[in-house]
């Protein structure tokens, strides 16, 4: 079983709809987190900290609602006959 291969294939495995607005919402995440870390000017070191754990939560999101296959539209897709 080659673990890159399994992997390929669920990322590109049609997505459930509510994970499709999770990884909206942890796309959000991550860029404010990102523009808090790049903004010009002093920022307090806490907001930089807060930043940095929102680009990873973000980030983790994206992930797994990227590796998340909605069963369902995955038989159709196989079953569905090739034009």
């Amino acid at each position: 079983m080659n673990i890159l291969a399994d992997i390929k294939q669920r990322a590109s495995a049609p997505t459930p709809q509510f994970f499709h607005q999770v990884k909206k919402i942890g796309l959000i995440i991550a860029a404010i987190g990102q523009a808090v870390i790049t903004a010009p000017g002093v920022v307090p070191a806490v907001l930089l900290t807060y930043a940095g754990y929102a680009i990873t939560a973000g980030t983790v999101l994206v992930s797994i609602a990227q590796l998340t296959v909605d069963e369902d539209r995955l038989e159709e897709k196989l079953l569905a006959p090739v034009k």
